[in-house]
């Protein structure tokens, strides 16, 4: 019997092909809403939660800041986000999901749910809380 390849038993590319796994079908939705996977992303992030500033949506949606910029930018346009000052720190702007951002985020976060649902349903609920969980404290490293 042949010993495991290396890649068989390496985290990072299991977890690459867990999301590859997650998001192969997935995007088809994204892309049918005219969004790209970051933009959905950003919805995502930006759609029940507080407002960001660029460098912490930067961090959440996993891009460099320059990149988000100019597709915040694009986003605005859209109508999708808009930006305000921060009231704790006039210097700063954050960014705040539009109504509109929110209804066009909002089909696509229930397809999400329903996704995850189904890809995870070979595991227990013990093993899927489990499964968050670890993740979630390797993510805060």
């Amino acid at each position: 019997m042949a010993a495991p390849r290396f890649v068989d038993e390496y985290l990072g590319y299991l977890l690459g092909q867990a999301n590859h796994a997650l998001y192969k079908d997935f995007d088809a939705h994204v892309r049918a809403a005219g969004l790209s996977s970051i933009e959905w992303r950003v919805l995502a992030t930006l759609h029940d939660g507080e407002p960001l500033t660029i460098s912490q949506l930067a961090h959440e949606v996993l891009s460099k800041q320059p990149t988000v910029t100019k597709l915040v930018q694009r986003m605005c346009e859209h109508g999708w986000l808009a930006l305000q000052a921060d009231p704790d720190d006039q210097r700063r702007t954050l960014v705040v999901a539009t109504a509109a951002g929110k209804r066009l985020a909002r089909p696509l976060v229930d397809k999400a749910r329903a996704h995850e649902t189904a890809m995870l349903r070979a595991l227990p609920a013990a093993e899927k809380t489990a499964l968050k969980k670890l993740l979630g404290k390797l993510a805060r490293r």
